[in-house]
């Protein structure tokens, strides 16, 4: 079950980003107001794969999906907008997924 967790905090972090990068590519990259479409449809997805994740309180979810988040980001960031992450990148988020599967793994219950 706990391995479910990080497919569904997978699933939400690939949700936002590609859903707020459609805003991004809107607003700031001058793209057509039609990308915000495929982008609310991403943020629905993010929206419903945090409530699969199963930890009982919301706010637990969202403090471990932090580290999920930032690996996600990083690797939009190499391999959607061409930037490759250097190693103060990689080491702040090897420490906030530390932190997220003290959470994930740790007794809650």
């Amino acid at each position: 079950m706990k391995i479910a967790n990080l497919v569904f905090l997978l699933i939400a972090a690939l949700g936002e980003i590609a859903g707020c990068f459609s805003f991004w590519a809107w607003l700031r990259l001058g793209k057509s107001i039609f990308w915000i479409i495929p982008g609310i449809c991403s943020l629905i997805i993010f929206a419903i794969s945090l409530t699969k994740v199963d930890l009982p309180n919301a706010a637990r979810v969202y403090a471990a999906y932090g580290g999920i988040y930032l690996l996600s980001s990083l690797l939009w960031l190499w391999l959607v907008e061409g930037v490759k992450p250097n190693r103060w990148d990689f080491l702040g988020v090897g420490i906030s997924l530390l932190g997220t599967l003290v959470i994930l793994f740790g007794s809650h219950r």
